[in-house]
C-alpha cells in the first residue's frame, strides 16, 4: 500500500487507495467477527482472548467509519474544486 512520494496524487488514485483500505478493513472485521463468534469459552483465559477480539472488532469498525468519512470528504473537496474552476 505504499505509494511513491514523487507520484502525483490524482482523484482516481486517492479513491483506489480508499477502496483498497476499505477492503482490508472489511477482511479484518470479518476475521475479528469470526473469532468472536466461533469460540467456546472454557476458561477465563479464553474469555480474555475473546474480549481482546471484541476490542479489535470495535476499533476496526471505527477506523472503517473514519476512512469512509475521509473518502466522502475528499470526494466533496474534489467536487467543490471542480465547481470553483467552472466559475
Amino acid at each position: 500500500m505504499s505509494a511513491d512520494a514523487s507520484a502525483p496524487v490524482t482523484a482516481s488514485s486517492g479513491a483506489d487507495e480508499y477502496d483498497e483500505l476499505l477492503d482490508d478493513l472489511d477482511a479484518a472485521i470479518a476475521e475479528a467477527r469470526r473469532k468472536v463468534e466461533s469460540g467456546r469459552v472454557r476458561d477465563a483465559e479464553n474469555e480474555k482472548v475473546r474480549q481482546g477480539w471484541i476490542r479489535v472488532l470495535a476499533y476496526t469498525a471505527n477506523v472503517k467509519r473514519q476512512v469512509q468519512n475521509d473518502s466522502k470528504l475528499a470526494d466533496l473537496d474534489e467536487r467543490i474544486s471542480a465547481l470553483e474552476e467552472g466559475e
